[in-house]
């Protein structure tokens, strides 16, 4: 994946009504209407939201009569977690150290302990 892409997805997720309509489109296809009914923003707030998950590729949308819907579009949640993936690791063996680190405190403090 660009890395351009990468900051596409990031920064559309950076917005907490275009996650929460990410969750929402999880469950299902829905309509701008549908999509706007939690929020108390306008519909064509909604519709910039969804512009900007679309160019993203988060999202795709359709039309199908009067209806346009749009549903979630996985793929490039899966990348941007791989690139995160190796950071989760580098922070889980940073903690296992630091885990090893605090254990040996408390070892040599309880044979302090015991020899006063």
């Amino acid at each position: 994946m660009a890395s351009d892409q990468l900051s596409t997805i990031f920064a559309a997720l950076a917005d907490p009504t275009r996650r929460a309509i990410l969750a929402r489109l999880a469950d299902g296809e829905a309509t701008v209407n549908q999509l706007a009914e939690p929020f108390e923003i306008s519909l064509p707030a909604v519709s910039r939201h969804l512009k900007v998950l679309e160019a993203a590729g988060l999202i795709s949308r359709s039309r199908s009569a009067q209806w346009r819907s749009s549903r979630l579009e996985a793929e490039p949640l899966r990348e941007a977690t791989q690139w995160m993936e190796k950071y989760r690791r580098f922070w889980d063996t940073s903690f296992d150290r630091l885990d090893a680190h605090l254990k040996r405190i408390r070892t040599q403090e309880t044979e302090e302990d015991r020899n006063v």
